[in-house]
């Protein structure tokens, strides 16, 4: 099975403008259905042949779609996101960049009495290699396989990926949560997905400097996990206070330093590589040799 995405994934696209329009070709091209757009006022139209509605409710009532992609402006990211909530999809990704804190403090808020699994913001998306995908990844990165992978920084997905994948170890699910302070599933919530996954034999966690997810998902793993794991935490260097790429990668004294994380994935028995091109060979050996 996959996890978040697969063969059943019908997606809805909030945003098809320039961006939506060329990432909904995309996943169109790697097979993933996409069924419907939002574009109030344009209802009834449809775009490179993707059927338009004016309202997401509208969509996913026409065409059945369970899943939405955010391309939306970050201004009105909130709107659009709780309009999927309200519309009761199964999983949102949310691409958008910048979306103001306060912003997802209330969607939050909302998502918390939901059925709604929200993906971002400031994320890649979620891929299944051979099922679907849903988001901005450049699918030729990823291959079809049992390594679970969870990661705050887009780029590294792609690049650990490809690491992944010219080793020989193909990716079940890859799940690119978001840099933010806010977002939608944390660190803990992916790894506990690919734990429970029975497609899933490793799992690759790919964290960064700020917060305290990565401490919180160890802790997790040193309780309950099921399969081995292995994780790489960027920003090691940063220098303190200052801000490193994601809104969410900031070190406050000793909160979020990625001393701290490595120290405790450490603890819980879990494997550091100090570069990202030691993940495979870690792999391989949490994996007996395989």
């Amino acid at each position: 099975m996959s996890v978040l995405v697969g063969k059943g994934t019908k997606v809805l696209v909030q945003g098809l403008g320039r961006e939506g329009r060329f990432h909904a070709a995309r996943m169109v091209e790697y097979g993933t259905k996409v069924v419907a757009a939002t574009k109030p006022g344009a209802g009834g139209t449809t775009v490179d042949g993707i059927p338009l509605f004016d309202t997401v409710a509208r969509a996913v009532e026409a065409t059945g779609a369970n899943t939405s992609i955010l391309f939306v402006p970050a201004a009105f990211a909130m709107d659009a996101m709780l309009e999927a909530i309200d519309a009761d999809l199964e999983l949102i990704v949310a691409i958008t960049e910048g979306a103001p804190v306060a912003d997802l403090a209330k969607v939050a808020a909302v998502l918390a009495t939901s059925r709604s699994t929200l993906i971002g913001p400031n994320c890649p998306g979620v891929i299944s290699p051979g099922k679907a995908k849903v988001g901005i990844m450049p699918a030729e990165n990823f291959t079809e396989g049992q390594i679970g992978f969870v990661s705050r920084s887009g780029t590294l997905t792609y690049e650990i990926a490809d690491l992944l994948s010219a080793a020989g170890l193909g990716q079940s699910t890859c799940i690119g949560i978001g840099g933010d302070p806010i977002i939608g599933t944390p660190t803990l919530e992916a790894v506990r997905l690919l734990n429970e996954d029975p497609d899933t034999e490793a799992i690759v966690v790919v964290g960064e400097i700020g917060g305290s997810a990565e401490e919180r998902a160890a802790e997790y793993l040193r309780a309950f996990a099921k399969k081995p794991a292995v994780a790489f935490i960027a920003g090691r260097s940063a220098p303190e206070g200052k801000r490193m790429g994601h809104a969410g990668a900031i070190v406050s004294g000793n909160s979020g330093t990625a001393a701290s994380k490595v120290a405790a994935f450490e603890a819980a028995g879990i494997p550091v590589a100090n570069a990202p091109s030691e993940i495979p060979g870690l792999v391989r050996k949490a994996l007996g040799g395989r």
